[in-house]
């Protein structure tokens, strides 16, 4: 059967990649070896940006692997989800070649990468049934193995859909491309979801990926923190084609700090803040004038389906707030994505859709 990174572009399998200063193990008082200043920028009161930092930050990484319940080698640091995205499909996909296989409506950024790597998009849609959307397993197999698929991603919970798939499905389907394609499961909106991590199969099935990121429920969108866990020869191929210097300094110290005793707890008490403001909002979207369906979810969203989308969305805007317009996406013409806020915020929101607060 080989080895997952037997998935690996032919020509990238033993790409050595860039030798930054700081990927060897040197130990030393005075650094002379990378044209760094000897002085720290006025600005930068910590001295923390006057060096390069660690490409993949020790401390970081076992906080990280901490946090999700697996080992340090199992986990690829880079800028949000994005990049780790895209590289898995440059590391994987031979351009004209080697296809991705999705299943819209889902996050846009699988495509895009797929594109500009010149891989053939492959799509099997979500099926959207009396429980919500949900994906066509069966089919999404099928697809991979007959299309050529290298990589094929499966988001749970989806966005912008809300649905997540079983851990039990997600073993079935690895098993079913073992050996022909890269199973990854983006839990982007992992925290807000009953279901456990799929990181929890990665023992099992050496062609599954996991996507994770501090941005959403951790409230560092701005930091730029993903990590993709997978097969640590996975991961150790895709450190060598990632750009030297991923994780800036300070953003790592973000980072780390976030994962503390402390600021974990508050992170948690959040998430159930936003899981119980979702029930609520979802029970009071349900009676808003116009409204048709308000889907279930397992994000920090709810995806809601108008009579007449372009009003609903006018109505947010005119109330001072921005929905996610779902309009052009597959299956969708009808439908609104609404993050979950403050409470003070939900009234806001329903207010503007000429309904009051929620129970």
């Amino acid at each position: 059967m080989g080895t997952v990174t037997d998935l690996v572009r032919e020509d990238l399998r033993g790409f050595a990649g860039y030798g930054s200063a700081r990927s060897e193990k040197l130990e030393g008082e005075v650094w002379l070896n990378a044209n760094e200043s000897a002085w720290a920028n006025a600005c930068d009161t910590g001295d923390a940006c006057r060096r390069y930092p660690e490409p993949q930050p020790l401390d970081l990484a076992a906080a990280l692997a901490r946090l999700y319940g697996c080992a340090p080698e199992q986990l690829l640091i880079g800028r949000g989800s994005d990049e780790a995205i895209d590289l898995l499909v440059r590391a994987l996909c031979v351009p004209g070649r080697d296809a991705v296989l999705v299943s819209p409506p889902v996050f846009g950024m699988y495509a895009v990468s797929a594109r500009l790597q010149c891989a053939p998009l492959l799509e099997v849609p979500l099926i959207d049934g009396v429980d919500g959307f949900a994906p066509d397993l069966p089919a999404l197999a099928e697809a991979a193995l007959a299309g050529s698929a290298r990589l094929v991603f499966l988001c749970s919970p989806g966005n912008p859909t809300g649905n997540a798939v079983a851990l039990d499905d997600i073993a079935t389907l690895a098993r079913r491309l073992r050996g022909r394609a890269l199973l990854v499961v983006d839990e982007a909106y992992g925290e807000f979801s009953s279901q456990p991590s799929a990181i929890g199969l990665l023992d099992e099935h050496d062609n599954l990926g996991v996507l994770r990121t501090l941005s959403k429920a951790h409230a560092l969108a701005g930091a730029r923190i993903g990590v993709l866990a997978a097969h640590p020869s996975m991961i150790a191929v895709l450190r060598r084609c990632q750009a030297p210097y991923p994780v800036p300094s300070p953003c790592a110290a973000l980072a780390l700090a976030a994962l503390g005793p402390d600021a974990l707890a508050r992170t948690a008490a959040h998430v159930a803040r936003v899981r119980s403001e979702r029930e609520r909002m979802r029970a009071a979207l349900a009676n808003a004038p116009g409204v048709l369906r308000v889907y279930p979810s397992e994000g920090n969203f709810l995806l809601v389906r108008f009579a007449d989308a372009a009003r609903a969305f006018a109505d947010l805007r005119s109330a001072g707030i921005v929905g996610g317009d779902q309009r052009a996406a597959a299956g969708l013409g009808s439908a609104v994505r609404i993050t979950i806020g403050t409470p003070a915020e939900n009234r806001r929101v329903l207010q503007a859709l000429g309904q009051g607060a929620p129970p």
